[in-house]
């Protein structure tokens, strides 16, 4: 291809996030009966998306607001019957795969947002009205992927309980580094996963891992402190920063040090933990005055990065925007944990929905928050229409 043609195809507008959601909507297989079909798949699938951004958190009201707002949904897909009701979106949200809906979401932010890695912070969360007593059913579990510098959700594997959130992650992983989606992501994930086998997952998605070192694994994290003790001073490089508002006053100091042949290398004896291309260690020591309290924390962390003091000391702090920015939000905003979606793939599947209705709501460049965004979403279809049919830059 000629300069000037590549400059030619460089300049060619990309598809609007809309015209790309629903290309990936394609995918997802219908599973009615061809023969008993008024509504098609992508028709649903865009009207539980437009009303759960449009401050609609049930299937009643979204078919409400469908009803109210059918022209705007007819300037992009037919609707030539109209929207269903809330019983048939029951129905139907109960029926679709969620792995293919899981699938469509990752890949569509994947192209709309193809440079959102950066660092990944990976955890999971409870939607905890989502149970089933009666049938003996655990609520939903998610384990999701959430980029903290765009504060884009990447994806999410559901598993049935917090505890089997390890047997999540590598699924996870392969979905993300899917098209070298992970490839120079620093990937953060709890003490869960500080093993072997995660470490290797990582970096085989050619990105790198920062995993915390906590005091369920006492042999390790009494090595990691040991290595800092034992450290030469000129060997450490130290990151300190202070945050003061409102009577409150946090004291942070981050140290590194980048001597960790013993974790790569051959261990002691079988069995004992060996991280792959481990290449810093990270002390992050917390001290907080609050209302005449102090209350002082040390956490440890190994990455396969070889970080700098202050670098190391943003990545820690940026993998607990996952709680912040993602898990508090669902809940307050989206009112996920009031969810009583107990039936079939439901709860699945409008956990997805969700996701596609947070990313396009933080697409707004509005100082607004997002619970203003989503109601003036339910009020103005302009507003709307640039919410969903915004180009990626």
């Amino acid at each position: 291809m000629t300069l000037s043609a590549t400059a030619s195809a460089e300049s060619l507008p990309r598809k609007s996030r809309l015209a790309t959601l629903l290309e990936h909507f394609a995918v997802v297989e219908d599973p009615r009966d061809v023969r008993r079909i008024s509504h098609r798949l992508d028709e649903i699938l865009l009207l539980v998306v437009c009303g759960t951004i449009a401050d609609c958190d049930d299937y009643e009201d979204i078919a409400a607001w469908g009803s109210a707002h059918l022209d705007f949904l007819r300037r992009h897909l037919p609707f030539e019957h109209g929207v269903p009701g809330e019983r048939w979106l029951t129905i139907l949200m109960n029926r679709i795969n969620p792995a293919l809906f899981a699938a469509a979401f990752a890949g569509w932010v994947r192209e709309s947002w193809p440079s959102s890695a950066g660092l990944v912070a990976i955890d999971g969360k409870t939607s905890r009205r989502s149970h089933d007593r009666r049938a003996g059913a655990e609520p939903l579990h998610l384990v999701s992927a959430f980029a903290t510098t765009a504060r884009l959700v990447l994806a999410a594997e559901a598993v049935p309980d917090k505890a089997n959130e390890l047997a999540a992650i590598p699924l996870l992983l392969e979905r993300l580094g899917a098209e070298e989606g992970l490839k120079g992501a620093l990937v953060s994930i709890d003490a869960i996963a500080t093993n072997a086998d995660i470490a290797k997952a990582i970096t085989d998605q050619k990105a790198d891992y920062l995993l915390a070192v906590k005091a369920n694994q006492p042999t390790l994290r009494a090595e990691v402190e040991a290595a800092f003790a034992e450290a030469p001073a000129g060997t450490r490089d130290t990151h300190a920063d202070l945050d003061k508002g409102h009577g409150r006053i946090e004291e942070r100091r981050t140290t590194v040090v980048h001597e960790t042949d013993w974790l790569d290398g051959q261990r002691r004896f079988p069995g004992e933990l060996r991280l792959p291309k481990a290449a810093c260690l990270v002390r992050a020591e917390t001290r907080v005055e609050s209302r005449g309290a102090t209350r002082t924390e040390t956490r440890y962390f190994i990455s396969s990065r070889a970080l700098a003091a202050a670098d190391a000391a943003a990545a820690v702090r940026e993998h607990w925007a996952i709680e912040n920015r993602l898990h508090w939000v669902l809940d307050v905003t989206f009112a996920d944990d009031q969810s009583r979606l107990r039936k079939g793939h439901g709860a699945r599947n409008m956990a997805t929905v969700r996701h596609f209705a947070l990313n396009l709501v933080r697409t707004a460049t509005d100082k607004r928050s997002i619970k203003s965004r989503r109601k003036i979403a339910g009020w103005d279809t302009g507003y709307l229409e640039a919410l969903i049919s915004s180009r990626p830059l």
